[in-house]
């Protein structure tokens, strides 16, 4: 017997991405093993996008080389799992303006509920992180394959 078809269809992955709160980054190291690192994040344009402090190792490993695998993942009895992984390339941004706003967009999902980011200025946004805003690099995940599963699909089977 076949088994169910349980990757989750685009509506679930991007219900999924919305709902879960830390994304697992992968990078890899000069050392050649991977990189682990949870990461806060937000979606743009179906696309995980975050910021790190650029001497962090996981820009300095992204900087060296692009590839990165990202995962969320919910669960924890078997027949419950789901998970969404995405191997791809990392799209460095270093342009200040840019990686203040991704400050902010990612700030008001974690740390300000009930704040839109469209709320906040410019001049709000230069106030609350214009000082780390320099030392920053955002990541936006270009996809280059999407695994995803739902173990609910399964029905409690194997």
């Amino acid at each position: 017997m076949a088994r169910k078809d349980i990757t989750m269809t685009p509506g679930e992955v991007e219900a999924f991405m919305a709902e879960q709160r830390t994304l697992q980054v992968a990078t890899i190291g000069n050392d050649g093993f991977p990189h682990v690192a949870p990461m806060w994040f937000v979606v743009e344009d179906g696309k995980f996008v975050f910021r790190s402090f650029t001497k962090s190792q996981k820009i300095v490993n992204l900087q060296r080389n692009p590839k990165l695998t990202v995962l969320l993942e919910d669960g924890s009895d078997y027949a419950e799992l789901r998970g969404l992984m995405v191997k791809g390339t990392a799209r460095l941004i270093d342009d200040r303006a840019e990686v203040l706003r991704i400050y902010g967009q990612v700030s008001v999902r974690y740390t300000m509920p009930g704040t839109e980011a469209d709320d906040l200025a410019p001049d709000a946004l230069e106030a609350m992180f214009g000082g780390y805003a320099d030392k920053n690099t955002a990541v936006v995940v270009e996809p280059e394959q999407v695994l995803s599963w739902d173990h609910r699909k399964l029905g409690g089977a194997y």
